[in-house]
C-alpha cells in the first residue's frame, strides 16, 4: 500500500472522521463504521485533505481535466481544498465549481457556485464517500444541463465496497457501468481494515477482533469486492 494511503487512513482516524461503532446510514443500512468528511474543520486538516485528494486525482486522472465539481454541501470545501492543493503540488490551475441546492434568481444568478461550465469542459467530480450511488443520480443531470461537458471521473475519499442500488455491483462499479466514467477512491475499506487491524493509533487498537468480526458480518450482507 502506498505511503500516502497509510497516512490518509491514520489522518481520517485522528481527525475523528472515520468512526467505528453502530450507525444507520442514509441508505438505511446498519453499519459498524461511518465516514463523515464534515468533521474536517480546521485549516490544517483541510489543507492536508486537499493534498490527499490532489495526489489521488493526479494518480488516477492525470492533468487532463479543467474543473473540479463538488456537489453541495460537503463537496464544496472538498473541491476548494483540492484545487488549491493541485495548484501547489502540480502547478496547474484547475477551476472549482459547485451547485446550489436552490437556484439563485438575482445577482450571481443560477444553480452554480464558483466557475461556470461551458462546452468542452472536462470535469472531475469530488465527493466524500459513495455508499449506494444515489448522489450521482442528482449530480449527473446538473452537470449535463450546463452544456456539452465531459465527465472524466469521480473521486471519493473512501470506497465502502458495498453493493449499489442494483444489488449486484459495487456502487462505484455501477456508476462506471451506468454513466461511462471511472469512479475511484483514495483508499478502500479493505485497505483500511488491513492497515488498522490490531494496529495502535493514538494509543489504542482501532480495529480489534470484535470489531473485525462485525465488519466481516456487514460485508457478508452488503459487501462487493
Amino acid at each position: 500500500m502506498e505511503a500516502y494511503k497509510q497516512e490518509f487512513i491514520e489522518f481520517m482516524v485522528k481527525s475523528d472522521v472515520l468512526k467505528f461503532g453502530e450507525f444507520t446510514l442514509k441508505s438505511g443500512r446498519k453499519s459498524p463504521f461511518f465516514m463523515n468528511a464534515g468533521a474536517y474543520v480546521t485549516g490544517s486538516q483541510l489543507m492536508k485533505l486537499g493534498e490527499y485528494y490532489a495526489q489521488a486525482i493526479h494518480e488516477n486522472f492525470g492533468d487532463e481535466f479543467d474543473v473540479l465539481f463538488g456537489p453541495a454541501y460537503k463537496g464544496i470545501p472538498l473541491a476548494v481544498a483540492a484545487v488549491i492543493a493541485y495548484s501547489k503540488l502540480y502547478g496547474k490551475e484547475i477551476r472549482y465549481c459547485s451547485n446550489r441546492k436552490e437556484a439563485k434568481d438575482h445577482g450571481d444568478a443560477g444553480i452554480l457556485l464558483g466557475s461556470s461550465l461551458k462546452d468542452g469542459d472536462r470535469v472531475v467530480i469530488i465527493e466524500d464517500v459513495t455508499t449506494s450511488g444515489k448522489s450521482i443520480e442528482e449530480t449527473f443531470p446538473i452537470l449535463t444541463a450546463q452544456g456539452k461537458v465531459s465527465i472524466q471521473g469521480l473521486m471519493v475519499s473512501l470506497n465502502r465496497m458495498e453493493v449499489g442500488l442494483g444489488g449486484k455491483e459495487s456502487a462505484l462499479d455501477e456508476i462506471r457501468t451506468k454513466y461511462g466514467f471511472e469512479a475511484r477512491a483514495i483508499v478502500t475499506m479493505e485497505e483500511v481494515v488491513e492497515y488498522l487491524y490490531q494496529r495502535k493509533c493514538q494509543g489504542r487498537v482501532v480495529i480489534d477482533d470484535t470489531l473485525k468480526a462485525a465488519i466481516d458480518r456487514y460485508y457478508e450482507q452488503y459487501g462487493c469486492r
